[in-house]
């Protein structure tokens, strides 16, 4: 598989996740916790169901049981820790810090083997994070409080961790993805485990509302997952982190579409913002493989 195409297969996750926000809204009234114990459910099974057509079983049998343990704390650790930064701080500012997250990969891929952090790496993955802060923080005048310092630093926690997971999938490489049903499999009983311990069951009844959980088990919280292993595993890791910011603004064209938002100057100054930065980012890694 060619580095180009892996990067592709890795942005069909931002793409999906860019139906987060839409699907989170139509699964409401079920609990956070519970919401990630079926979606990651769907996922697993997702999941499984593709072992079982390609025969991948005895894959996981090669597997460190170390790569098992750090792929269940980044995916379990990044959503307890972002659905806790959401409750102890305002969620828009807890929200922003938590999506540092790709610049910290464009930042810290470039000290991984056979990488190189360009000036336009940074500068797209500045223009990216801005941009994303124009689309979270959007018509929100609530300043930074510091009364919520905690929240904000669980958030920042929450951004450190899917950034050890992607880079450390970068650099265990020869774990294949078919590991990744595993991760799915543990976060789905440890958010069970916790969803029993802090909240109250609460069972859709609504054809709509089980439609969003499935599409989210399907899509955000389960095809996601795998195509970004391919992705950062395979791929440009610094480009996928700037491309990563298309996924709020993605996220909130849909919303825009679907009518659960309005369209607004800040939407399309943010769409400059992104492309201009996601394009910069592509021209920094074209020079970095006409060099190689």
């Amino acid at each position: 598989m060619t580095q180009a195409r892996a990067t592709g297969i890795g942005f069909i996750a931002v793409l999906l996740w860019a139906l987060l926000a839409l699907f989170t809204v139509g699964s409401a009234p079920v609990p956070p916790l519970q919401l990630n114990m079926l979606s990651f459910g769907i996922g697993t099974l997702l999941g499984l169901g593709w072992l079982w057509r390609t025969g991948e079983w005895a894959a996981l049998r090669r597997v460190p049981m170390m790569a098992y343990v750090a792929g269940t704390v980044g995916l379990f650790g990044y959503h307890a820790l972002y659905f806790t930064a959401l409750r102890l701080a305002p969620p828009a500012q807890a929200g922003l810090v938590a999506y540092l997250w790709p610049l910290l990969i464009v930042l810290t891929s470039g000290m991984l083997p056979g990488e190189r952090l360009r000036p336009l790496h940074l500068v797209g993955g500045l223009m990216g994070f801005t941009g994303a802060a124009v689309i979270i923080l959007r018509g929100d005048g609530t300043p930074f409080s510091t009364g919520a310092m905690a929240g904000y630093g669980v958030a920042f926690l929450c951004a450190l961790t899917w950034t050890a997971y992607s880079v450390g999938s970068r650099m265990m490489g020869n774990v294949p993805t078919a590991a990744v049903v595993v991760f799915c499999g543990a976060t789905t009983v440890l958010s069970g485990i916790l969803h029993i311990a802090v909240e109250t069951p609460v069972w859709p009844t609504a054809p709509l509302t089980w439609a969003s959980i499935i599409g989210l088990g399907l899509g955000p919280v389960g095809l996601a997952f795998y195509t970004w292993d391919v992705g950062v595993k395979r791929g440009d890791l610094q480009l996928l982190g700037v491309a990563s910011y298309a996924a709020p603004l993605l996220s909130t064209i849909v919303l825009v579409v679907t009518g659960f938002a309005a369209p607004t100057w800040s939407l399309a100054l943010a769409t400059v913002l992104i492309t201009g930065g996601a394009t910069l980012a592509a021209k920094a890694s074209a020079a970095k493989d006409v060099q190689i």
